[in-house]
């Protein structure tokens, strides 16, 4: 009797974290497998299938370049097959860049060694000019420009002009691009070369001047997701970290910029872009840190399995792990 009485039907069954960079571009990921299979012209298809959409094109390089940097021998083949060939060029740019991140690591200065840091300098170098020389095959493309963008977090003190006449390339290409604008946002925080009012001004006026719609219009949220980690829960988290970034994120001023953030991203109905699994990643998140359940699960059903997002580790500790619990809470799993 009780069991009917407070019975609400089937709960929703939890699927495994899917951490794959293509997330739900499943041309990607059949294009990706072939392409690590020795079909190179697979990978060549997909990257020109999206033609003009810039953001779309830039995902799907990205997305290869991962592959690449662990198993690159279909890109060498594709280059020794057509040298100039400026798709390539930048996947190559794209791929240095992804292993100079590895070199490096996710992890504080302060915990980071000097051989990491030397190699994320010396393969960031190694981006920075094969990103050029993809620009000199494209010069109309703005996606090698990211990557050079990217390039400028090794000694990124001394390189906020150069880095702002990079982000201006972009731009005359690709007004809002949003993947240029999240490296801006990144190289403008405090942990890296900024500071907090930098990174919230570049962030909102980029919001303010984009429009309905585009991704970048989500960027003041991550924004205050940097803020958060790195006044509240520097280095690693902790449960009382984690509670001062909610009592952060569920102050009134926080909430009314999330809202205006989701009205105008969504102003546009729904989101198909490029990043837009990426924005609804921060949506949950934002949500779940808010504590606004019933939001949050609206967002999770939208987003499935894929994980978007290197912020769930800002305050849970690892991706996979911060998406699936708050995923079972908003889902009231235990």
């Amino acid at each position: 009797m009780f069991r009917s009485l407070f019975n609400r039907g089937p709960q929703p069954v939890e699927s495994a974290a899917d951490l794959d960079p293509a997330l739900d571009d499943h041309d990607l990921r059949a294009a990706r497998d072939k392409a690590l299979a020795g079909d190179w012209q697979a990978a060549q298809d997909v990257v020109e299938a999206a033609g003009a959409d810039w953001e779309r094109r830039g995902r799907r390089m990205a997305a290869l370049s991962v592959a690449a940097a662990d198993d690159g021998a279909w890109l060498d083949a594709w280059r020794a097959a057509i040298p100039d060939d400026p798709t390539a060029a930048a996947i190559w740019a794209s791929t240095l860049a992804e292993r100079a991140s590895r070199a490096r690591g996710s992890a504080p200065a302060a915990d980071t060694t000097r051989e990491q840091l030397v190699g994320f300098a010396e393969l960031s170098a190694q981006a920075a000019a094969a990103g050029r020389q993809a620009i000199a095959l494209a010069p109309h493309d703005p996606v090698p420009w990211i990557d050079v963008l990217w390039a400028m977090f090794a000694g990124g003190r001394t390189r906020h002009e150069e880095f702002a006449e990079a982000l201006a390339e972009v731009r005359r290409r690709d007004r809002f691009n949003f993947a240029a604008h999240l490296a801006a946002v990144s190289f403008h925080c405090e942990k890296w070369f900024g500071s907090h009012d930098a990174m919230f001004r570049l962030a909102r006026a980029t919001a303010a001047a984009a429009p309905p719609g585009a991704g970048v219009t989500m960027l003041p949220v991550f924004a205050h997701f940097e803020y958060a980690m790195r006044e509240f829960n520097w280095g690693t988290p902790t449960p009382k970290g984690l509670l001062a970034c909610r009592r952060y994120f569920q102050r009134p001023q926080v909430q009314r910029e999330l809202d205006a953030c989701v009205a105008k991203w969504q102003a546009a109905g729904p989101p198909t872009h490029a990043a837009a699994m990426v924005c609804r990643n921060w949506l949950a998140l934002a949500y779940a840190l808010s504590d606004r359940r019933a939001e949050a699960k609206a967002t999770f059903d939208e987003i499935g399995p894929y994980v978007a997002s290197p912020a769930w580790s800002y305050f849970f500790g690892g991706r996979a792990h911060g998406f699936l619990s708050n995923w079972r809470w908003a889902n009231r799993i235990r």
